[in-house]
């Protein structure tokens, strides 16, 4: 009898487990379509100058992005955390620095009557943000603060899934914050047939957070004259700051690739050398 009673049980609780077990998959799938996954494009793999162990900026790239960055995006985008002095990286003297930086105010002080004032910028400084704060960028932007963009090209890195994080071990794939970069500015869309937009928002299928958000579309062909005789275009221009944010973001990542390398060619001769060592020591122990 007690046997009969713990097969009807084992059955039973067998029965209860499948049936969790079916509900379980019947309302995954559902849960999944009802919560998207962002972005719903994956960003863009392009070709960057600074790419690979051995890649390295473009200085004349860096220089149309910061004119992208002055006339289109330091409107609304603050970039705090660089100084005017270290733009010699892209090819300025220092003359052309301090000049650029007179074109900016900042607010020093105390001064002898204990009040804050405002004067040009110089060349230690940095970069002053748009707005005084960030509730007066909220109010001036729809209610969204625009991010800073001293770390944007490494904070906006899009994560890539199993099996593709294998091979980035090996390409040294670090380049995602530019294309993510470079696929929002590029990225603007209509939106499919029966998709609400709401109101203030624009649809961009490449952001990391909604299908929409409050930056309207910030380039256009032509709106950035270049000196060089580059193409003025959209993908240029998003192209280009794309690379000036990545510098932003690493300014010393030629110096980290010429140590790194250095390394690995002291590591294969130290390795050869203990080899070598350890041959000649066991020959000498063998020959005894």
């Amino acid at each position: 009898m007690k046997k009969l009673v713990a097969g009807l049980l084992s059955i039973a609780l067998i029965g209860g487990f499948s049936t969790v077990a079916a509900v379980a998959q019947e309302t995954k799938p559902a849960a999944e379509a009802a919560t998207p996954h962002f972005p719903l494009k994956e960003p863009r793999e392009q070709h960057w100058t600074f790419s690979g162990p051995f890649g390295s900026y473009d200085k004349a790239q860096l220089q149309r992005g910061l004119k992208v960055y002055t006339e289109v995006c330091s409107a609304c985008h603050s970039m705090k955390l660089v100084p005017f002095r270290t733009l010699g990286d892209l090819g300025y003297s220092d003359a052309q620095i301090k000049t650029f930086a007179a074109n900016y105010e900042v607010q020093d002080g105390p001064n002898a009557q204990g009040e804050m004032f405002t004067r040009k910028a110089l060349p230690s400084d940095h970069f002053p943000p748009p707005f005084p704060n960030d509730e007066a960028a909220a109010v001036a932007n729809n209610g969204a603060v625009p991010p800073d963009m001293s770390l944007l090209a490494k904070a906006r890195e899009i994560e890539r899934g199993f099996p593709q994080f294998i091979f980035d071990i090996f390409t040294q794939y670090q380049e995602g914050g530019p294309d993510y970069i470079y696929s929002l500015l590029t990225g603007y869309e209509e939106p499919p047939a029966g998709f609400q937009v709401p109101q203030n928002s624009h649809y961009n299928p490449y952001f990391s957070a909604a299908a929409t958000f409050a930056m309207p579309k910030p380039l256009s062909d032509g709106q950035v004259t270049y000196d060089d005789g580059s193409p003025q275009t959209v993908d240029q221009y998003a192209r280009d700051v794309a690379s000036f944010l990545m510098w932003a973001s690493e300014q010393h990542l030629e110096d980290r690739k010429h140590l790194g390398f250095m390394v690995m060619v002291f590591l294969l001769i130290f390795t050869v050398l203990i080899y070598l060592t350890k041959r000649s020591v066991y020959a000498r122990a063998g020959g005894h």
